[in-house]
């Protein structure tokens, strides 16, 4: 997985051959969305800012899904970065974020967000956790 690395910054770089790290610029976004979830607050009712509004229907899934799982959601870990990984796909990227707990450190589940370019920055959209 190649990423360009600009004085250690990782740029988004539209690149439909290959997945990528994710770019420097996401991760604070990512990692608060993470801690929200961490919360129980799987809508995001405190907003982040460049993250669309979340669903009813959508936070109910990610409910679901992290309590049939069984394990408790800890923040992201920094090793996340080395494993997670983002593909642009023509007018957006697609990602996939490894989540963590409390009992297993990284865990089968991931975070899916779709990324786009918007007039003030990066937009984010939650799309799902699951189990690939």
């Amino acid at each position: 997985m190649a990423s360009i690395i600009k004085d250690s910054e990782i740029l988004a770089i539209k690149d439909e051959e290959s997945e990528r790290a994710i770019p420097t610029a996401w991760r604070p976004v990512i990692k608060k969305i993470v801690s929200a979830f961490v919360q129980h607050d799987y809508q995001l009712t405190a907003g982040v800012h460049g993250v669309k509004t979340v669903s009813s229907d959508t936070a109910d899934q990610i409910r679901t899904y992290i309590l049939d799982y069984g394990e408790e959601l800890s923040e992201l870990s920094e090793e996340t970065w080395d494993s997670s990984v983002c593909i642009w796909m023509g007018n957006q990227w697609d990602t996939l974020i490894d989540l963590w707990t409390w009992s297993e450190g990284r865990s089968d589940l991931v975070l899916s967000l779709k990324v786009a370019e918007g007039n003030e920055g990066f937009e984010f959209s939650i799309y799902m956790v699951y189990v690939p």
